[in-house]
């Protein structure tokens, strides 16, 4: 079995720190994992250490195949069967980040979907932010972490849902998880997620009614981000 390298170590912890600075988290809550497909593994913030005193030696290895931790290390998050999930059914996915930043999990407990009202959501999600399903009773008393990840993949496959393209989900009663190429792009999109999360909210207590912007627009907005002609920023 491979180990992380030191340069992977280092990059998903500086993920992690720009997670503590961003204002998405607080106390110990939140956590950042990215993976290494080719090592077959990923590296996630260890369970309950501050984010004050973590380093990147302690970010804990575990297996992609087994779920297992690799070597002798700190516990890993409780949410790590989460992040395992998602691994799994998103090949394209390097990393994740799991926050309860306030608004976006406000609309989670709310069991709101956040949905696409401008052209600042499109530039990162290309339609609606969905919101899963509530888990029963048996999914939390029994594999209760993993099967918050089976209940997001379950809803991106029903709806069909791209997670290249919406890299972003509520769990109802829970909070938002959101991910990305790698460590930092997830903490990128999460960032993003929050903001508008809290322009959701404010355009809901306008209470207005409001209609979601043409799809020619929406795309634009994305694909000149992220589509194989994208043109924003520098090369």
């Amino acid at each position: 079995m491979k180990r992380p390298t030191a340069r992977f170590r280092e990059q998903v912890y500086r993920a992690n720190m720009e997670l503590a600075g961003s204002g998405l988290v607080s106390g110990t809550f939140g956590n950042v994992s990215g993976v290494d497909r080719a090592a077959g593994l990923f590296l996630i913030k260890p369970s309950g250490v501050p984010y004050r005193t973590l380093t990147p030696a302690q970010l804990v290895a575990v297996s992609l195949s087994t779920g297992e931790v690799i070597g002798r290390s700190l516990r890993p998050s409780s949410d790590t069967p989460t992040h395992l999930e998602l691994y799994r059914a998103f090949p394209r996915c390097g990393g994740i980040v799991h926050t309860h930043s306030e608004s976006a999990t406000a609309l989670a407990q709310a069991g709101l979907k956040l949905r696409c009202l401008g052209t600042t959501h499109a530039d990162h999600f290309r339609g609606d932010v969905p919101v899963t399903r509530a888990l029963k009773p048996r999914e939390v008393e029994g594999e209760y972490e993993r099967n918050t990840g089976r209940v997001i993949v379950e809803l991106f496959r029903k709806e069909r849902l791209s997670p290249d393209e919406i890299p972003a989900v509520l769990v109802r009663q829970h909070g938002p998880f959101a991910w990305g190429e790698d460590a930092r792009a997830a903490v990128e999109n999460a960032r993003a997620l929050e903001l508008v999360a809290r322009l959701e909210i404010l355009v809901r207590a306008t209470g207005a009614r409001v209609q979601p912007p043409a799809r020619f627009l929406v795309d634009r907005h994305f694909l000149r981000k992220h589509g194989k002609g994208a043109y924003y920023g520098q090369k």
